[in-house]
C-alpha cells in the first residue's frame, strides 16, 4: 500500500485499512499520534483498534512499505554495530564453530584457521547499507535485481530458511537453559527463549535496537569467565588433529562456516531502515562489517577450541554428549566456577533471543512480501504464527531431529550465493552504486514499472547457479561429481562466482531485449553510449548519491 496521500476514490473497506495504514507508518510523533482522526477509531475493526493502540504505544505497527528519506534520519550508526555484535556474540554462535572438531575431526589449529579465513572473506557480501540508503526491507530491496515476481524465490527461501534457523537457535538455547537445574529440562528451556524471543519481535523495530544495545554485554562477562576457568585444559590439548587434514575436510567445514555468516545478507536492510540515510556508505559499511567479525569470528573459535578440548576433558566430553548438547558442554565449562557458572549459564541462555529476534523479525517481513494480502497481516500476528510452528518442533527435534535439521538447512543455505551475487552485480555494475537509480516510493509495489528489472536475468542465473552448485556439494547424502574428485565443499564459494558470471550475460541481453521493445529505463543507456555521455543524458537526481 502506498505511502502517497489517499486522494482516489476507495470503497469504504479500502479507505478505512488505507487510513490505518497511514496512521501506523506516518504517525510516529507524539503530537500526531495525539491527533489521530476519531472516526477513524470508531470506524476501525477490532484488529485495526489493536493497530491504532500499539500506535499509541510507540510500537512499530507498519509493514513492509519502505521508510521516506524525511524519516531516516536516525543518527546513532554506531547501531549498526551493536545490533550485529550481540546477535552473533552468544551461544547460538558457538555451535558452528564446534563442527570443525565435531563433525570433521579438524584440530584447533586447523578449525582457528579456516575460521579466520571464512570469517574476514564471507562477512564481506554482507549488505548493511542498503537499509539506511534505500528505507527498504530485504525483500521488497530484492525486487530492485529480481524483478516483482522473481523476488518471490528468495522471499520463499529466505522465510523458510530463517525459520529453520529458528527452530535449531531455540533448541540450543532451551538445551542451555535446561542444563542448568534438574528442575529444569529442554521442553521448558525451549518454551522460555521462544516466548522471549516473541515479546521482542512484538514490540518492534526500536525495542529490538533498544535489546540488542544491552544484551551483549552478560555474554562477554560469561566467555571471560569461561576462558579463565577452562584456559589450562585448552593449553594442553593438542593444537593438531591426530592426523592431517585433507584439503577437502577443510574446505567442506569452510563452507560450513560461509553459509553461517552469508546467511545474515537477507537481514541486515531490516534493521537499518530508520537510520540516517544521509550517512556515509563506508561509514555504514565498516560498522556493519565490524559488528559481523568482531563477533562471529571469536564465537566461532572459542566454540572449535572448547569442542576440541573435550576430547581431553573427561567432563566436557560428558556434557557434549553425542556432539548435539552444546548445553551441556558449556555447563561442564564453567562447572568449576560454583553457583556463579549457573548464573552465568542462566544469561548466556536467556540472551539467545539476541540472535533470534532480528531472524524472526526478518520471517514477519519476508512472509508480507509474498503477496499484497500477505501484506496485510500485522507483523504481531506473524510472530505468533512463527512461535507457535517453533516452539512443538524445537522440543521433538531437540531430542530426534536436530541432526536432520542442520543437513537440510546446510542444503538450504545454498541459496545465499545467487542471491548474493544477483543483488550486488546489479547494484554495482548496472545501478553503478549510485543509490538514485532507485525509484523506491514508484517502484517498489508496482510489478511493470519501468525501474525493476522483469526478472528473467536474476531467475536464469538462480537456475543456472543451483544447478552447478549440486555438482560441487558434499553432504553425507550427495557428493556431487566436482566435490568427488577431492575438492570437498566448494558449492557456495564456486556459486558465488558462477552467479556474477551469468547474471552479467543474462541482465544485459535481457536489457537488449527491453531495448528492442522501448520499454526501458535509464539503467540501459550504458549499453547505448560511453560512460560520460550516459551521465550527461541521464536526468539529474533530486535525491540520493552514488558510492
Amino acid at each position: 500500500m502506498s505511502r502517497a496521500v489517499f486522494s482516489e476514490t476507495k470503497e469504504p473497506d479500502e479507505q478505512l485499512d488505507a487510513d490505518v495504514e497511514k496512521l501506523s507508518t506516518e504517525a510516529t510523533a507524539e503530537t500526531d499520534i495525539q491527533r489521530l482522526p476519531e472516526e477513524i477509531s470508531e470506524r476501525a475493526t477490532f484488529l485495526q483498534r489493536i493497530i491504532i493502540q500499539l500506535t499509541k504505544w510507540g510500537l512499530e505497527t507498519n509493514g513492509i512499505v519502505p521508510i521516506p528519506a524525511e524519516e531516516r534520519k536516525d543518527p546513532r550508526i554506531y547501531q549498526m554495530f551493536l545490533m550485529w555484535f550481540s546477535a552473533n556474540l552468544n551461544i547460538l554462535t558457538l555451535t558452528t564453530g564446534t563442527a570443525g572438531p565435531a563433525y570433521y575431526g579438524l584440530g584447533i589449529r586447523d578449525s582457528l584457521l579456516v575460521i579466520l579465513d571464512m570469517c574476514l572473506s564471507g562477512v564481506l557480501v554482507s549488505p548493511g547499507v542498503f537499509g539506511p540508503k534505500l528505507g527498504t526491507r530485504g525483500m521488497v530491496q530484492a525486487r530492485f535485481s529480481w524483478g516483482y515476481y522473481g523476488a518471490l524465490i528468495p522471499s520463499v527461501l529466505v522465510t523458510v530458511t530463517l525459520q529453520g534457523y529458528l527452530i535449531l537457535n531455540t533448541i540450543v538455547g532451551g538445551q542451555t537453559l535446561g542444563s542448568v537445574s534438574t528442575h529444569l529440562n529442554n521442553t521448558l528451556g525451549i518454551v522460555i527463549i521462544g516466548l522471549v524471543t516473541l515479546l521482542v519481535v512484538f514490540s518492534g523495530y526500536k525495542v529490538l535496537h533498544w535489546y540488542q544495545t544491552f544484551i551483549w554485554i552478560p555474554n562477554v562477562v560469561a566467555f571471560v569467565v569461561m576462558l579463565g576457568v577452562s584456559g589450562r585444559h585448552l593449553v594442553q590439548a593438542p593444537v593438531t588433529g591426530t592426523a592431517p587434514a585433507p584439503a577437502s575436510v577443510l574446505m567442506t567445514f569452510g563452507a560450513a562456516l560461509g553459509a553461517s555468516v552469508v546467511n545474515w545478507s537477507p537481514l541486515m536492510p531490516d534493521q537499518g531502515i530508520y537510520h540516517d540515510h544521509t550517512a556515509s556508505t563506508w561509514k555504514i559499511f565498516w560498522y556493519s562489517y565490524l559488528g559481523l567479525l568482531l563477533s562471529i569470528m571469536p564465537a566461532h573459535m572459542l566454540g572449535a577450541a572448547w569442542t576440541a578440548g573435550a576430547a581431553f576433558v573427561p567432563a566436557w566430553k560428558a556434557g557434549l554428549g553425542n556432539g548435539n548438547d552444546i548445553g551441556g558442554l558449556l555447563a561442564a565449562v564453567l562447572a568449576p566456577a560454583g553457583g556463579f557458572g549457573k548464573f552465568l549459564l542462566v544469561l548466556l541462555s536467556l540472551t539467545t533471543p539476541s540472535q533470534c529476534a532480528p531472524a524472526m523479525y526478518t520471517v514477519c517481513n519476508s512472509f508480507m512480501t509474498l503477496a499484497p494480502v500477505c501484506a496485510k497481516i500485522p507483523r504481531f500476528l506473524l510472530a505468533g504464527a512463527s512461535t507457535v510452528i517453533i516452539i512443538p518442533v524445537a522440543i521433538v527435534g531437540s531430542d530426534t531431529f536436530y541432526a536432520i535439521f542442520s543437513d537440510i538447512l546446510g542444503f538450504i543455505g545454498y541459496w545465499l550465493a545467487p542471491f548474493c551475487a544477483v543483488v550486488l552485480t546489479e547494484h554495482v555494475v548496472f545501478r553503478r552504486g549510485c543509490w538514485a537509480a532507485y525509484d523506491v516510493a514508484g517502484a517498489w509495489d508496482h510489478a511493470g514499472h519501468p525501474n525493476l528489472p522483469r526478472g528473467y536475468a536474476a531467475v536464469c542465473t538462480f537456475a543456472a547457479t543451483v544447478g552447478f552448485i549440486v555438482l560441487c556439494m558434499q553432504k553425507q547424502w550427495w557428493t556431487g561429481p566436482l566435490a568427488r574428485t577431492g575438492t570437498g565443499d566448494v558449492g557456495m564459494l564456486l556459486g558465488f562466482v558462477v552467479g556474477v558470471l551469468v547474471y552479467l550475460c543474462a541482465r544485459w541481453l535481457e536489457l537488449r531485449w527491453l531495448c528492442m521493445k522501448n520499454t526501458i529505463c535509464q539503467l540501459c543507456h550504458p549499453f547505448q553510449q560511453s560512460p560520460r555521455a550516459s551521465a550527461r543524458s541521464r536526468p539529474a537526481p533530486a535525491t540520493g548519491k552514488c558510492l
